[in-house]
């Protein structure tokens, strides 16, 4: 439920062209700005549960009554399109207003995170460091929903990833077009494996028709440097061939240390016009992040020491010493974990996407479109081991690589029939994933005998790896069919009903094991062996009624199904069978276990006028067999609960927005959301550590994700200025599955403003911003869980989110 203020463009039509149809949100085509050309395209509008663009639209017609109408030639009009981009059943829409509205280069989540119902957290303010990022959509983690970036699926975008990338790492932000969710039912025809309870479709920017360029420079707290290049082609031939490609550098440093983070991004995108109603595009995106991560704490540990403890980077020999046992007194007191003795902690990725994007039409009521994709990624993930001896060197502490590989290649394809006042929409979705996941021990030096090694790697300075805990293997193969029929029932309501079928196998398991330093409490390698996952009947169903002018009414139903997820790690929120420690686990798992089904529905009212757009809707969901672990990871304090079915969890939540417009520029958004999650099944969950005995799941709430949400949004244009603040509030979160430990509420605000120059001398758009994030100064917690929850009480897997900084930019095009 997100409202875009109205944009006005013109365009010439040829009077014959002005048939749009008496239906502006079904069927009929509908004429959509392209922000990036500033000329109009044509595109068929689809139903929001098939994930596209929806919105509302006024055409004023008016004629030039200078205009000489010549003899064979129509008459030209001038036609004053206004469109709002407005919230259409459960689907938002998030455009170039919304976008801009966020920091150049920062996470595109961010702009996600102001819809009502999401819960977006980052421990660096820009989003670079993925591993302390993370969205939660109406009690669906990220790695639950379906994700794609024109068509290509992203699907898991957690930081134990072996099932795609996270959004920053696929395209630069700038060039991201729009963004489309889903936080109902979901898409049917969406190629995804990991959705749940909702969608993210991410559109990149169309290459522009004049060819230019386009350069901006940003500057900020904490030696933050930011360059952006764009290159467009423009038009290059009658046909109306034309590109990108551009270049982004991101540099910051922690605000609590030194330590730094980078990353670069290299993407193109070509569109190849194929005669008058069909297209080709192809697109790629390489990306190298290099990141130092913050130091995971414990909810005991900021209490003792504070909200400004870090890792010990740069500083060697006082990590040296630590690892030979001259820790300080009482260092670990606390049975949360208390790992502030470590060196350093941090990732290396490198991401190469990239895909053809076929829509062809074959004849008036007949479209194709296809889309065939390659993703390949390379990640470290690392920390320092004290008291795990470096045998090539003698050094008392080594450094610890979590190394994840993954390949995957696919496509998806379906075929769109226009007949009557139905839309039949059939097709399939396949991918094949190689993926791969280890742990090595690397030497550090001897005291005096050379440079520790760089977090980010290299990691062979004093020799390979000594070590390997364990190492992982699987092949995945997906297959995904899907037919739905959109159905016009009446002018003002239209039906969409379908299904999809889902079938996947996963093989592969544990090749390597040496109960090694962190892992010498292992007694058995880890299981290997297949597992399948199938359903063949998926409904979903939408019901879509505007009764009167600027109302709404509208029904989400789906039933979902996840498959098993290929991890080693006890992730909070994505555990697999292959987490588990024995073979005969496993096999007794391959008996029992069944996957997720989950089943949705919302049901909402929407009212949209020229001074205000109001909506409300409820939810309720049913999650079948899910899996979920806890105590695990580092300062895990409890092995015992980390793996457990629990079996059936129930939600119910509802979101109410209003925004008004009561004077030209000025917009003022107000929010509400509230979530119910509990555990429904009786799940005994034993403890045999900190504390003992065994305790009931039965109606504890869910970690990590807020009950309660406020949101609110002002932004106002006046000539050329701009500026905008938006606030958010966060209610408490559960910390432990028993939800004896929670993380305190907070509130976070933003400010921005800009200014545009337009032309100055041979530069044009040029525009200045300043943004000024966390404008309080809020001390709260951002990322939850990163290394697990605890069953019960502390433990250490928390991240503090980003003090007070300040950001400016400055943008042009030639």
């Amino acid at each position: 439920m997100w409202m875009l203020r109205p944009r006005y463009i013109s365009l010439l039509l040829t009077s014959s062209a002005l048939i749009f149809g008496g239906d502006h949100h079904a069927r009929a085509q509908s004429v959509q700005s392209s922000s990036d050309t500033g000329s109009p395209t044509v595109t068929p509008a689809h139903h929001p549960i098939r994930g596209s663009m929806g919105g509302a639209k006024q055409v004023h017609v008016t004629t030039n009554s200078n205009a000489r109408v010549t003899a064979g030639k129509p008459e030209v009009l001038t036609v004053s399109h206004t469109r709002r981009a407005i919230s259409h059943n459960s689907e938002n829409v998030i455009g170039k207003k919304e976008l801009a509205q966020q920091v150049p280069g920062q996470n595109v989540l961010k702009a996600v995170g102001q819809l009502p119902g999401v819960s977006y957290s980052s421990t660096d303010p820009l989003g670079i460091d993925t591993w302390g990022a993370s969205v939660y959509m109406r009690g669906f983690f990220m790695n639950q929903l379906g994700v794609t970036l024109d068509g290509v699926p992203l699907n898991d975008q957690t930081y134990t990833t072996t099932n795609g990338l996270n959004i920053a790492n696929a395209w630069i932000s700038d060039d991201i077009g729009r963004v489309s969710v889903s936080q109902g039912a979901g898409a049917v025809d969406l190629p995804s494996n990991t959705n749940l309870g909702g969608t993210m479709q991410f559109f990149t920017a169309d290459p522009k028709e004049k060819a230019g360029a386009t350069v901006s420079q940003g500057f900020g707290s904490y030696a933050m440097k930011r360059t952006y290049v764009r290159v467009d082609s423009g038009k290059l031939n009658k046909t109306g061939t034309r590109f990108y490609v551009a270049y982004s550098r991101d540099f910051e440093k922690k605000y609590d240390a030194d330590s730094p983070d980078f990353m670069q991004q290299v993407n193109a995108k070509l569109v190849q016009p194929i005669g008058e109603e069909s297209k080709m595009t192809a697109f790629f995106n390489w990306n190298n992040a290099e990141v130092y991560g913050y130091l995971d704490k414990s909810l005991g540990s900021l209490q003792k020491y504070g909200w400004r403890q870090e890792l010990l980077y740069p500083n060697y020999a006082q990590a040296y010493s630590y690892a030979e046992g001259n820790y300080p007194s009482g260092w670990n007191s606390l049975t949360s974990g208390n790992y502030t003795q470590l060196y350093d902690a941090g990732q290396s990725t490198q991401d190469y996407i990239g895909g053809i994007n076929f829509d062809l039409k074959l004849a008036n009521n007949l479209r194709w479109k296809t889309t065939l994709y390659a993703h390949r990624d390379l990640s470290n993930a690392t920390y320092s081991a004290p008291g795990t001896y470096s045998p090539g060197t003698g050094a008392p502490l080594s450094e610890q690589v979590w190394m994840n590989r993954e390949m995957r290649e696919g496509f998806n394809t379906y075929f769109e029939y226009k007949i009557g006042n139905h839309t039949i929409n059939t097709g399939a979705w396949y991918e094949n994933n190689s993926s791969s996941a280890l742990t090595d021990y690397f030497n550090e030096p001897a005291l005096g005998h050379g440079a520790p090694l760089t977090t980010t790697g290299p990691y062979t300075t004093y020799g390979q790896a000594f070590a390997t805990g364990w190492a992982y293997k699987w092949s995945t193969n997906t297959f995904q069919y899907h037919v739905m029929d959109t159905w016009r029932i009446l002018p003002n309501f239209t039906a969409t009903y379908g299904f999809k079928s889902m079938l996947q196998t996963t093989a592969g398991g544990d090749y390597a094991y040496d109960p090694t330093g962190n892992y010498s409490g292992l007694t058995n390698p880890g299981p290997t062996g297949s597992m399948t996952s199938a359903a063949a009947f998926l409904p979903a169903v939408n019901l879509d009624w505007r009764f009167l002018p600027g109302h709404e009414l509208y029904f989400d139903f789906a039933e979902n199904m996840r498959p098993y997820s290929a991890s080693p790690y006890a992730s909070a929120n994505e555990p697999g069978p292959w987490m588990v420690q024995t073979q005969s686990q496993f096999n007794q798992l391959k008996k029992t276990l069944t996957p997720e089904r989950d089943f949705t529905y919302v049901l909402g009212y929407r009212y949209s006028s020229r001074l205000l757009t109001a909506g409300i809707d409820g939810y309720h969901s049913d999650n079948y067999n899910r899996l979920i672990s806890a105590a695990s990871g580092i300062g895990g304090g409890d092995q015992s609960a980390s793996f457990i079915n629990s079996k059936h969890a129930s939600q119910w939540g509802m979101d109410a927005v209003l925004t008004i417009t009561p004077v030209k520029g000025l917009a003022i958004t107000n929010s509400v959301s509230y979530n119910h999650f509990a555990y429904a099944a009786n799940v005994p969950i034993c403890l045999t550590s900190a504390t003992t005995g065994c305790y009931n799941l039965r109606g504890k709430k869910m970690d990590g994700y807020p009950s309660v949400m406020y949101k609110a949004n002002l932004s106002y244009t006046w000539h050329k200025a701009s500026a905008y603040l938006d606030v958010n509030y966060y209610s408490k979160r559960q910390y432990s599955l028993l939800n004896d430990t929670h993380v305190p509420a907070y509130w976070l605000a933003n400010l921005g403003a800009s200014y545009h120059f337009g032309k100055v001398g041979f530069l044009h758009n040029v525009t200045a911003s300043f943004t000024v994030y966390n404008l309080f100064n809020a001390k709260y917690i951002s990322m939850m869980g990163e290394n697990g929850f605890p069953a019960s009480g502390d433990m250490q897997s928390i991240e503090r989110g980003a003090v007070r900084e300040y950001f400016g930019t400055i943008k042009a095009e030639y």
